[in-house]
Formats: structure tokens, sequence, C-alpha cells
């Protein structure tokens, strides 16, 4: 399978599993496996979403996707203004946390520190949800290089450090799966290039044995949200078996599967991704006009970002 197949993959997968969470956020456990008991999930809609429409995880994606091809690289304050305007077009769904940081009125490079400094709280999942588009982007410039993007991009709306890490050991894990080789066995080496305050707490939740049940946290923290979309990669063999355990799971379940689908369309590539899916996908984009990418826009700004940062 050819790297561009895994990075529509990681694009795909991520804002399928988005569209498929989505109905059944803040739900209990097992409720999507009661509404489909024959295992053959649809992107239902419901709670507010229409069939197959993508949440804020999808839509931020596409948004840092789309600066980074534009302005050629990593252009923070750009990325920091697609994301304000955003924000302030009223979407439908927004973490709590990036709101305030993106509509507080403070200026890029402090809006997240200051919300951390007042608040001491920074750690969700909203810096995980939105890394399919900088992920493949950065995966052809090697482990040190992805993993300082995802810190630096995390950094723009969540302060804590810990959700920093956290998008750092996704984009690495996307990069050895879009070279086709094992995210699962990759992990030793990743941790090792995780800051060392927060090394251990990364382990814990990575670690082969965690279950989902174990966390310690709501899952719209950092560290339950990407356990668990391990753990879903690590005890299915399928994309669509991946992001429906994900979805069972309950909770914050767009995020959960949308991290989930990135590594599981990075694993088993496009191909994998069930068309009936596909098909009703579809992203609005708030504060940017009428804009609705379908499935195959999103093939297209996969495709363009595969081919990562120009030559220095």
């Amino acid at each position: 399978m050819r790297a561009t197949e895994r990075s529509v993959g990681a694009v795909l997968g991520s804002a399928v599993g988005d569209a498929l969470g989505a109905p059944f956020e803040f739900r209990l456990p097992g409720v999507f496996r009661e509404q489909f008991p024959d295992g053959v999930g649809e992107l239902c809609g419901g709670g507010g979403w229409d069939p197959g429409e993508a949440t804020d995880d999808t839509q931020m994606a596409v948004l840092l996707g789309e600066s980074l091809l534009e302005r050629r690289g990593l252009d923070l304050p750009d990325i920091f203004d697609r994301f304000r305007r955003w924000a302030a077009a009223d979407p439908k769904d927004i973490g709590l946390q990036t709101e305030q940081v993106l509509l507080g009125g403070d200026p890029w490079d402090l809006a997240a520190a200051m919300h951390f400094q007042i608040n001491a709280r920074a750690a969700g999942n909203g810096s995980l949800m939105r890394a399919s588009t900088s992920a493949v982007y950065f995966a052809v410039r090697g482990r040190a290089e992805t993993m300082d993007a995802a810190r630096r991009i995390s950094a723009l709306t969540h302060g804590d450090g810990a959700a920093g890490e956290g998008v750092a050991i996704l984009h690495e894990l996307v990069r050895v799966a879009l070279l086709g080789e094992d995210p699962l066995a990759a992990l030793p080496a990743t941790l090792a290039e995780v800051a060392p305050r927060h090394r251990d707490r990364w382990a814990t939740v990575l670690a082969p044995g965690w279950h989902p049940d174990d966390a310690t946290e709501f899952n719209g923290a950092v560290w339950p949200c990407l356990g668990s979309a391990l753990w879903a990669l690590r005890t299915t063999d399928s994309f669509e078996d991946a992001v429906a355990a994900a979805v069972d799971l309950g909770g914050d379940t767009d995020t959960v599967a949308a991290v989930t689908g990135m590594l599981a369309g990075a694993v088993h590539g496009a191909g994998a991704i069930p068309a009936r899916w596909t098909a009703a996908l579809h992203v609005p984009l708030p504060g940017f006009g009428d804009r609705v990418l379908s499935a195959d826009d999103l093939r297209g700004l996969a495709t363009a970002l595969a081919s990562g940062p120009p030559p220095a």
C-alpha cells in the first residue's frame, strides 16, 4: 500500500470517525452497539447533527491543513487567525477551553498560556482531535520535527504541556503507520521522546494492558482519549471495528472516534473505510462562506499534505 493511500486514510478516517461518533456524544457506553446490534453501523445523525456531518474536530483539522498548504509551512499566527474566525462564526460545537482561548481577545502567542495560568487546567483533547492534517504534513520530516510541530500547534489553544505531548505522540504514531510499520510497536521509542515530567503518565495510559475502564478522568481529557484510541486499534483488526469500538465507549465519542479513525485509517488505508460512510460525509466550515467539503475534497487535501513542507 502506498504512503499516499495511508495519508488519505488518516485524514478521511478521522473525519468519518468524527461523524460516526457525533450523535452518540455524552451518551452511555454500549449505546452504539444497542442501536446497531448487527455491527453494521451507519452515519445516522442525531443530537443536532445531520447524517454524515463532521464536527469541530474535522473543521479545525481542515483549517489547519489549509493553512499549512497555503502558507507553505507552519505559520502559527495564521493558524490562530483561522481558528478565531471559525470560532467567531458560532459553530455548532466548540470546546469550552478552545472557545475561551480563541475569543478571549489575547494575542496568538499568549492566549493559551494566559488561560492556563488563570484556570490551571488545559489538558483537554481539543488539540488532539484536529491533528490528522498536521500529522500527515510533517511525517516526511521525521520523528523530531513532527513531534516538535505537534507541540507548537497544540500550544495555540492548550497551555498544558501534557496536551502537547499527547499530540506529539499521535503525530509520531501516524508517521510510523504511514511508513507501513506498526505504530503500537513504536510506542517505547516514542515515549522516550516525551518530556520527562509527562512521560510516566503517558506510559501508563498507552501500556498494552491499559483499558478505558482504567481511566481516572473523563475521556474528554487528553490522556484517556488517546489511550482509548490505542486500545481500540490494538483490540480490533479492521477500520470499521476500531471506530465502532471507540464510539461504543460512550462519553466524548466524536473525538475518541476521530483519533481512532486517524490511526486506523493510517494503518488500514483509505480503501478500508466503508463507502457507505464516505458517501454521506460532509464538513461545513463556519466563518468561511458556504463551504462544505466532501469526502473527495478531503482526499484531495490529504494528497496535497502528503508531500510535506517544501525544502528549506
